[in-house]
């Protein structure tokens, strides 16, 4: 079953169960996938479908962020309660030791000797971890291990 199918169907469970809370993300969810294929005139693979979910799990966390700063504690429940909806959808996440062994291979793969090589490295890593690791991890675990 694709990711647009798993939505569609946990959809019309949670308005059977009448889940408001989980029915209200997933339509947004929906919603924004079903912008991006308005735009570009084509239905988005499961590689497409867990870009729009990393970006609105990103928007999210950022959101999170800036309610935690200004103390408005309902607001950032409500937010984390969203993320937990959203992440039922990704691939498992890799732990930092399994990320930093990909990172270690990748470094070697591509024969990174310095910084300078950081752009190599991270090209050809993000399609490994793609959906399963966070950004800012890489990118720090990346210039950890380059000398």
């Amino acid at each position: 079953m694709s990711l647009s199918e798993r939505l569609n169907e946990d959809m019309k469970n949670a308005m059977k169960s009448q889940d408001k809370f989980k029915l209200s993300v997933i339509r947004m969810v929906r919603s924004a996938i079903k912008n991006i294929e308005i735009d570009t005139k084509k239905t988005l693979s499961d590689d497409e479908v867990l870009d729009v979910l990393n970006r609105e799990i990103k928007q999210r966390k950022d959101s999170l962020q800036e309610f935690e700063k200004a103390g408005r504690d309902d607001l950032a429940e409500t937010v984390q309660a969203e993320i937990a909806v959203l992440i039922e959808y990704m691939p498992q996440q890799l732990s930092e030791e399994e990320v930093k062994a990909i990172v270690q291979q990748t470094i070697q793969e591509v024969g990174a000797s310095s910084k300078a090589d950081m752009g190599k490295v991270m090209g050809a890593l993000m399609p490994k971890v793609k959906g399963r690791a966070d950004g800012k991890l890489v990118n720090q675990l990346v210039q950890q291990l380059l000398p």
